[in-house]
């Protein structure tokens, strides 16, 4: 969503999620989504921490950075992509598909953190390559579970672009395409609880309601539907980021002479993320100590969508900051020291302190914590509890509609929709796609 987060300052921040790169351009299509998209001019801008950030790594968009490896990236990506919206394909189906065997294992089978070394020989090269396998994913880059191998197929999938008017315009464009299919929509209901048959329990203006369906389609957490179930809760990763929005009277100056503060901030802006970095800081947070240096990655959505602030904010060189901080796991540090954290490692590159730039109480910090108890992301796992391989295994039981396009539960007529759907985990919309599909399928 977008909100006015500060009081008194007219600018629209996207207060929990912040790009949109996973959407199909056939459900925009579809559903005629009122929405707009705007690329960045700069991939990343990345401050080189050996020499105190008085150089850096400027990376245009299209400009071939580490082109054998995205290229590997690309040969599994262009084959699967277009599988997100048909019914799940099994492993060696998809391998077959994809036809690079080389390009398979890399990015399916072996860590993705021997391919990264591989194809870059520089530290801070593989570290800006190494950050889309960590968002919202707390692994080594070695890790055998391959969880960061998966977290980095979900980002090179599609290019990450700003929606024009913050992301509460991707939230309006679907509640307007609903209200014209004659959608109901209620809101402020708090269900309590669901049933196998179709029955959803809920209170609304301190009455409880009850409505029934044929279908139950759930975009909350697995987490959170197998306990309004009554059920058993699945297997989950929780949470490990934390991100700090701010508005800023203007862009901080660098270290670096050779960029332009626009150039820089026009696209992401990694902050102590070399791939040794990344590495040595989820050793510090496994063992409970939050990271220093914080890997940070910033990002300034004002400078490609102006029309977030108002004509007057915008006169003065006001610019809105999105900091997102990695490897902060659920549980490890509080407001207080993530926030300090954030600061320290944004200054040890800027060529001024950060907080000389903030406008007055204009720092908001959102927590795994947060995301839990404001948004129900169960252990703020922005995934929905974690991230799985966009496939079926070879020998899992794809005997119904809800198994065949991954959005199944233990009831056959309960369904998830959102995020925690096989093929959720982003501002798609796939998995309110697929669930609709499943259904078109049983009835």
């Amino acid at each position: 969503m977008s909100a006015r987060a500060f009081p008194g300052v007219d600018a629209r921040l996207s207060r929990y999620s912040y790009l949109v790169g996973l959407m199909p351009s056939r459900i925009v299509d579809e559903l005629g989504l009122l929405v707009r998209l705007a690329r960045r001019r700069y991939s990343s801008y990345t401050p080189d921490p050996s020499t105190g950030g008085r150089t850096g790594l400027l990376v245009a968009s299209g400009d071939g950075f580490a082109a054998d490896f995205y290229q590997r990236c690309a040969n599994v990506t262009r084959a699967l992509w277009p599988t997100m919206l048909e019914p799940l394909l099994r492993r060696s189906d998809a391998r077959r598909l994809v036809g690079d065997d080389a390009a398979w294992s890399s990015m399916v089978e072996e860590p993705i953190g021997r391919a990264i070394t591989s194809a870059v020989p520089d530290d801070l090269a593989r570290g800006v390559i190494a950050t889309d396998a960590l968002i919202g994913t707390f692994a080594r880059l070695d890790d055998e579970s391959l969880r960061q191998n998966v977290c980095l197929l979900y980002h090179v999938f599609n290019d990450w672009d700003v929606p024009i008017g913050g992301m509460g315009a991707v939230t309006s464009a679907l509640t307007q395409a609903a209200a014209r299919y004659g959608v109901e929509i209620v809101c402020s209901a708090a269900v309590f609880a669901v049933s196998g048959a179709g029955e959803v329990r809920y209170r609304l203006d301190d009455v409880e309601r009850v409505a029934h369906g044929q279908f139950v389609l759930a975009g909350v957490t697995p987490t959170v539907l197998a306990s309004l179930l009554g059920s058993a809760a699945p297997a989950s990763a929780p949470g490990c980021q934390v991100k700090v929005n701010l508005m800023l009277e203007r862009l901080p100056r660098l270290r670096d002479e050779s960029v332009a503060v626009e150039q820089a901030f026009g696209g992401t802006f990694h902050v102590n993320e070399t791939y040794s970095q990344l590495e040595a800081a989820y050793g510090q947070a496994a063992a409970g100590i939050v990271p220093d240096p914080l890997p940070c990655e910033i990002y300034c959505h004002s400078l490609t969508d102006p029309s977030i602030l108002s004509p007057t904010l915008r006169a003065t060189g006001a610019q809105t900051l999105t900091v997102f901080g990695l490897h902060t796991p659920h549980g490890v540090g509080n407001r207080d020291q993530l926030t300090s954290a954030v600061f320290d490692s944004l200054d040890s590159v800027l060529a001024e302190p950060i907080q000389s730039v903030i406008m007055p109480e204009c720092v908001e910090t959102k927590t795994t914590a947060d995301l839990d108890a404001a948004l129900g992301m169960t252990a703020g796992n922005i995934f929905h509890g974690g991230l799985e391989w966009p496939f079926a295994d070879d020998d899992d039981a794809l005997d119904t509609p809800g198994r065949r396009w991954g959005v199944a539960t233990q009831h056959e007529r309960v369904l998830l929709c959102g995020a925690g759907s096989r093929r959720g985990g982003g501002v798609s919309g796939v998995g309110g796609h697929n669930a609709a599909m499943a259904v078109l399928e049983y009835s």
